[in-house]
């Protein structure tokens, strides 16, 4: 087979026949370091915030050709329910039997299609030549025709299709916001009386979250942040918002005496440090640490008041992450968690961050809703239960646990804490909301207690569930 050429004759030496071409253009690397990413979380049970930064670095990509690739890599994530009911319209094949790499572009298609502002031909194009580059030719001719017919409506249209006002709310609640029917309905439920919230819950799921950080307490200051161009956070005393540019940028991140944490996750912490107890205050424990968001404020809390921080993980290369969020101060342990690893009621203040279905944190992890499915919630109910009875049997009486979820699902905070406590009589629940409101006066919107539920539409957090609960004698 004779060697390809360019438009002056000349061989191309960068392209084999047959091969993806290489035009050189940012446009195209962009497009191909989103797909690479969404491939990644679809084969490797990659997550997508953690492998797009290193992509972007690895590339050279910054700017806005970086910003174009976050928002088309989380944007597609995010979208994938409506896109492929979309997609199921207008292809003449099932959507189960196109190949899986063909159909990311044709998703990575839609998304630009309906969901930025690129026109229409330019969106249809560049999706079609990644076509090419991916599954060669004859399927980038399959791409051209399905997405040409989802670029003659626009997202609005072809809701009003695959999502009709008449259809029942699940479905669609499901397709309208790109969430599995079952977290739909496990959102409503958690919702209780005021379920009629469930539209801006999933539209705040969709939402891209604003960077918090945290000035961790005689380590860093928010005036520090301030003046890297952060500006004031509504609820945490600790906390500021990064509205544009690079956390790493930032002098104290990268020393490791700020870090990039959620301000619901600042705030269940130090309503761990503000529920009053009795006695001694020395001995604390973070009994999921890893990889040390919570562990590296309540550590740095804990040395302001004399107290000391154990952190204990179940991996160990968890554990070690937490090394570079504590200071000297801090013991760091690899343990399980529902085994004790100490004598009874050692500890004064205990954290249980519970391993969840992370349903409270879609808007950072979008892909996690298509990971998931209802029997996970089921798994790990018997983990969460040995986790808080353990924590429970290492803080002495007086003292005080934290039980801690990023989910809202009834099934992994109410129902857990009300099933370990039925049958123990040495336990009371702590008005979490009050305890919170005396960290910040101005947080509300928690629930009536005993239990806090933060909201991603509420408060512009994670959905995080705290239940404060002390000791008896």
């Amino acid at each position: 087979m004779p060697p390809t050429r360019n438009r002056r004759g000349d061989r191309d030496k960068t392209r084999r026949p047959g091969g993806p071409r290489r035009t050189g253009r940012p446009q195209d690397l962009v497009r191909r370091t989103a797909f690479d990413v969404i491939r990644a979380v679809e084969t490797r049970d990659a997550y997508a915030n953690l492998l797009l930064p290193s992509r972007l670095r690895d590339r050279g990509l910054t700017g806005r050709d970086a910003a174009l690739a976050t928002e088309l890599t989380y944007g597609t994530l995010r979208g994938r329910g409506t896109y492929d009911a979309v997609l199921a319209l207008c292809s003449d094949r099932e959507l189960r039997r196109i190949d899986a790499p063909l159909l990311d572009v044709l998703r990575l298609g839609a998304h630009q299609i309906l969901g930025t502002r690129i026109p229409p031909h330019a969106a249809v194009g560049t999706a079609v030549e990644l076509a090419r580059s991916v599954s060669g030719p004859g399927q980038a001719k399959f791409a051209n025709a399905v997405l040409r017919k989802v670029a003659g409506r626009d997202l609005d249209a072809w809701l009003a299709i695959v999502a009709p006002p008449d259809a029942d709310t699940t479905t669609r609640l499901s397709i309208a916001h790109s969430h599995p029917k079952w977290i739909v309905s496990a959102l409503r439920d958690a919702l209780g009386p005021d379920r009629d919230e469930i539209d801006a819950l999933l539209a705040a799921d969709n939402a891209r979250p604003l960077v918090t950080l945290v000035a961790r307490p005689g380590r860093a200051t928010l005036e520090e942040l301030y003046e890297a161009g952060a500006e004031p956070a509504p609820y945490s005393p600790y906390a500021a918002v990064l509205s544009e540019g690079d956390p790493a940028g930032v002098a104290a991140v990268r020393d490791g005496r700020a870090a990039v944490q959620d301000e619901a996750s600042q705030m269940v912490a130090l309503a761990l440090t503000a529920a009053p107890l009795d006695g001694r205050d020395s001995r604390w424990a973070d009994l999921c640490a890893g990889p040390g968001g919570k562990a590296g404020l309540l550590s740095a809390l804990a040395t302001e008041r004399g107290a000391r921080l154990l952190a204990s993980d179940v991996q160990p290369h968890r554990a070690g992450l937490v090394v570079h969020a504590v200071d000297d101060q801090s013991g760091i342990i690899a343990a399980d968690g529902t085994v004790p690893a100490w004598r009874p009621g050692a500890f004064d203040r205990v954290i249980v961050d519970a391993p969840c279905t992370g349903l409270g944190a879609l808007r950072r992890r979008p892909e996690a809703r298509w990971r998931r499915g209802p029997g996970s919630v089921a798994e790990l109910g018997s983990l969460q239960r040995k986790l808080l009875t353990n924590a429970l049997d290492s803080v002495r009486p007086g003292g005080v646990v934290a039980y801690v979820t990023c989910s809202p699902h009834l099934a992994e905070t109410r129902v857990v804490v009300d099933d370990v406590l039925r049958a123990r009589q040495d336990v009371e629940r702590l008005d979490s909301p009050a305890v919170l409101a005396s960290v910040a006066p101005d947080l509300t919107g928690l629930g009536e207690g005993p239990y806090a539920q933060f909201w991603p539409h509420r408060h512009g957090t994670d959905a995080m569930f705290l239940a404060l609960l002390r000791r008896t004698d």
